[in-house]
């Protein structure tokens, strides 16, 4: 069971609803120590003072804004919680937008909000059932860990969600940062109409349960190869970019091979199809345990239950 990592209330004109935060999402990512080549010997780090060497316990260690030039305004952590913004521990809405308004480069991190308690349900209920009926996101700010943040808090499968957003000061312009910001692509008429089919043809509804992090499989099934001591597989090198003057062929075999595959008339070869196609085809064949399958698993799997009908 989850727990809570913040509490307070959502202000919603005159109607505080005590809530709690929890984090809707968990990294999966394959972490690794660090030791010495050629040893058992484990990386550590240690706070020292660069001028003595000396080890440095947290406690008397304090912060520092540089100011350049070698000088520093020193500032202790209890001048920093007094100074917080927002301590009242609420989560304030103050405007009500169209979800589509906001620009995903914005979205940060997702947090499910629940009633802290279960007398403040109908209050919560209401708020929820009003967001699913108008369609509508509420744009709040609150402040936890010692920062504010703004938010989005929308409504969904009847709970509510809050999605933490970054400060339009902190979106980078492309015109200043890109080393080479591309130009308007003069592309040919043929080639947009043959990349617009392309897209059309690709087009298809969101299942994020047929996404899984592949790098992460692979890198987990290194480990069991080498803890194993089998040979460890290599993936195939990136493909090669594609030249300007074989734009249109490559655009055209493209959608011709993606017409092949949907109206049946050729069984594509499995080892040609994306780790994507491979999983909704395990899916059309009732294949158990796909989502935890690599692709190579995939590809036997779906081979053995071909031969099998």
């Amino acid at each position: 069971m989850a727990r809570a990592i913040w509490s307070g209330a959502v202000n919603f004109g005159l109607v505080t609803v005590p809530v709690e935060l929890y984090s809707a999402t968990e990294d999966h990512t394959v972490h690794f120590r660090q030791f010495e080549r050629g040893t058992s010997d484990r990386i550590r780090y240690r706070r020292v003072n660069e001028r003595t060497g000396d080890e440095v316990d947290f406690e008397n260690i304090i912060k520092g804004y540089d100011l350049g030039d070698g000088e520093y305004v020193l500032v202790e952590q209890e001048e920093l919680d007094e100074i917080a913004p927002g301590r009242s521990r609420s989560i304030d809405i103050e405007a009500f937008v169209e979800l589509a308004e906001i620009d995903p480069v914005y979205f940060q991190k997702s947090y499910w909000l629940a009633p802290a308690k279960e007398e403040f349900g109908r209050a919560y209920g209401l708020l929820v059932q009003a967001m699913e009926r108008t369609g509508k996101a509420g744009v709040a700010r609150f402040v936890m860990r010692g920062r504010e943040h703004i938010a989005a808090i929308r409504a969904r499968d009847d709970v509510l969600t809050l999605d933490t957003l970054l400060f339009a000061e902190d979106l980078r312009d492309p015109s200043k940062e890109l080393r080479k910001l591309p130009g308007k692509a003069n592309a040919r008429g043929k080639e947009l109409d043959m990349a617009v089919s392309l897209i059309d043809s690709m087009t298809e509804e969101w299942r994020p349960e047929e996404y899984h992090d592949t790098y992460n499989e692979r890198v987990l099934k290194l480990v069991d190869d080498k803890k194993a001591g089998r040979k460890v597989s290599v993936e195939e090198a990136p493909s090669e970019p594609t030249k300007v003057v074989d734009l249109f062929e490559a655009l055209s075999r493209s959608v011709e091979k993606r017409r092949k595959g949907s109206s049946g008339q050729k069984t594509p070869k499995l080892s040609e199809l994306t780790k994507t196609e491979l999983d909704k085809m395990a899916r059309e064949l009732e294949i158990k345990g796909r989502s935890k399958m690599s692709r190579a698993d995939l590809e036997k799997a779906i081979g053995s239950s071909r031969r099998a009908s």
